[in-house]
């Protein structure tokens, strides 16, 4: 390892705030950040450098400066490098921008938030009463790790009534939300060097979740010409002996396109002739779902059932976002897998969710009256964004069939000057320039496959809506 050698000048400076003391000085570098140790004796303060050991390695080390009772100072080393799988990790957008937008009204700017996939309808009053049920009669222990009984039977009945696809209590597992049995199923059944096959635009999220499992993700692209569907010649001819996931999603996040049956059946038959290659059909967004169009399950497809991975959960369909809830149903020898993994990683969900999750799936066919409600008003406010849009020349829509955003082609306005910003040069450059001058925050279609693209959130209410239409129209005319 290279020696390391503390340098102070004169410049520098200790400074004292309560219990930490800190190091400032020209030598240190500009805006430099600081971790503290705690400790009774001393305080401390870090630097990160970078360093190389003798194999040519490069490592984070940051230089920790102790001062003890008895004012003595001593220089440590502290390795502060990361995990090469965490390395290779992006964070989602989505997130970060929907925490930006918290973060400016937070600090009294009106900005609209259209970035988070989150319904605006409070839980049904049904469902919230079975979770504070469940608190006030003590039902707060924890639950077999994949999931209640109860719970997993009402799926299982929920699966056969509305999806056509048969299962027992032994072949689900309940999760913390959708999210966390997606990424158990791409651990569970991927090694490294395996590839999984990704339609975009997609979810955010698939890509680093392969990359979780050490496998590589191989994204095939749509166009929103054929609306956004994959084509399944695209898809034999990028198959190989590698690849181990195909995940589609439908109704779709980020486009709302839902895949009509036949083309399931396409791509099945596609599937069926590559004795590796399995699916994760994630159908988060079944409900949410505008006639004519009809939802398919993957798995209800011939010979499909063997070999796919059914996702859903509570959080989109019956406003339960908070509560974190989703669940995953298959063939055993991978439920089993999955659930290993859950057991060692958050083991089972919380009680009151499950409770809760049990009154939802009570609700009726396809959640009843209370979801075809929200239904109603998310397409509403479709057809009112789809009319909106449809009127600025320059845009491209494809209408969604399902789910709550419109993904629309905004790349005409590339290559514009925006006066006091600058040069909108992409997706994210416009979302930017949306936010700063229109206070609208919207997610860039980057961040899902398709640079060419935005992503509206119309899970807000119609008022709402109205005055982003008004606010992004008037910073586009600007650009023109």
């Amino acid at each position: 390892m290279a020696a390391f050698s503390p340098q102070t000048s004169s410049s520098s400076s200790i400074a004292h705030l309560g219990s930490q003391t800190r190091f400032s000085g020209a030598d240190l570098g500009p805006d430099p950040k600081s971790i503290g140790f705690p400790s009774h004796h001393r305080s401390s303060v870090v630097r990160p450098l970078k360093l190389t050991n003798s194999k040519s390695r490069s490592r984070a080390v940051v230089m920790a400066v102790a001062v003890s009772g008895n004012d003595q100072t001593q220089i440590t080393e502290v390795d502060i490098s990361l995990s090469p799988r965490v390395n290779s990790l992006k964070p989602s957008k989505t997130v970060a921008i929907t925490d930006q937008a918290t973060a400016l009204v937070q600090a009294g700017v009106p900005v609209i938030r259209l970035a988070a996939g989150e319904p605006d309808f409070d839980t049904p009053s049904a469902i919230a009463e079975a979770g504070i049920n469940a608190i006030r009669e003590g039902y707060t222990r924890y639950t077999p790790n994949a999931g209640t009984l109860e719970l997993r039977q009402a799926i299982c009945h929920k699966l056969k009534e509305e999806n056509g696809i048969s299962y027992t209590p032994d072949q689900i597992v309940v999760s913390n939300g959708a999210k966390q049995s997606i990424v158990q199923a791409v651990l569970a059944v991927c090694s490294p060097g395996d590839e999984v096959i990704i339609p975009a635009p997609f979810w955010v999220s698939y890509p680093e979740m392969a990359r979780l499992a050490d496998a590589t993700p191989v994204i095939l692209p749509t166009s929103i010409s054929n609306n956004f569907l994959l084509d399944p010649k695209l898809l034999e001819s990028k198959l190989t002996e590698k690849s181990r996931l195909l995940i589609l999603c439908s109704p779709s996040n980020p486009t709302g396109s839902v895949y009509p049956k036949k083309l399931l059946q396409e791509i099945a038959q596609i599937v069926a002739r590559h004795p590796r290659l399995l699916v994760i059909s994630d159908e988060i967004y079944e409900h949410i779902i505008y006639t004519p169009a009809t939802h398919t399950s993957f798995a209800s497809l011939p010979g499909m059932w063997e070999r796919t991975l059914t996702v859903n959960g509570f959080s989109k369909a019956f406003a339960m976002t908070g509560w974190r809830l989703g669940y995953l149903a298959g063939p055993k020898h991978f439920v089993a897998a999955c659930g290993k993994i859950q057991s060692q990683f958050t083991s089972g969900a919380s009680s009151i969710s499950q409770k809760a999750a049990v009154a939802a799936l009570g609700l009726g066919y396809a959640g009843g009256e209370a979801v075809s409600i929200m239904v109603k008003a998310f397409r509403e406010r479709r057809d009112f964004l789809v009319k909106s849009f449809g009127e600025l020349s320059g845009v491209k829509i494809s209408e969604p069939k399902g789910a709550f955003y419109l993904f629309i082609d905004v790349s005409s306005y590339y290559g514009t000057e925006a006066e006091g910003f600058g040069k909108i040069e992409n997706s994210e450059s416009l979302c930017r320039y949306l936010l700063d001058k229109g206070q609208v925050a919207l997610v860039p279609g980057d961040a899902f496959g398709d640079d060419t693209c935005i992503r509206i959130s119309y899970a807000a209410s119609l008022t709402t809506l109205q005055a982003a239409v008004e606010r992004i129209k008037k910073a586009l005319f600007a650009l023109k």
